[in-house]
């Protein structure tokens, strides 16, 4: 079952959107798997202390994105292949990429001193 043991909420998003990348970035750093079971809406909520409509919203997204499948009166479960989990990889990197382009560009960082920084950091 998907552990959400480092779930940590933070103020800067809604908690549903901090549920969804939760498990996007499992699912793309291969910690959460193709066809493991996700807790239940309600065990979550408790889990998280957060109501129970927040998860709901958050499998709901989920869900239109193909990335869980829940039936009736059966356990959820991540749907992610190779292929999928591949696209949800590309999509956070580059995410980040822009983000962390973007927050240096606004400090005046040249592209050299980026690379270099980057390239410091990737040795550790």
């Amino acid at each position: 079952m998907v552990s959400f043991d480092g779930f940590v909420i933070d103020d800067k998003s809604p908690i549903y959107m901090q549920i969804i990348r939760y498990i996007k970035r499992g699912i793309a750093a291969g910690v959460i798997k193709n066809q493991e079971e996700i807790p239940s809406r309600r065990m979550l909520a408790s889990l998280l202390g957060v109501n129970p409509n927040t998860v709901q919203k958050a499998y709901h997204m989920l869900e239109e994105e193909n990335l869980i499948e829940s039936r009736s009166g059966a356990k959820s479960c991540i749907a992610a292949d190779e292929e999928r989990v591949a696209e949800i990889r590309k999509s956070i990197m580059e995410e980040d990429a822009v983000a962390a382009v973007k927050s240096m560009q606004a400090l005046g960082i040249t592209k050299v001193e980026a690379v270099a920084l980057i390239d410091k950091y990737w040795q550790e």
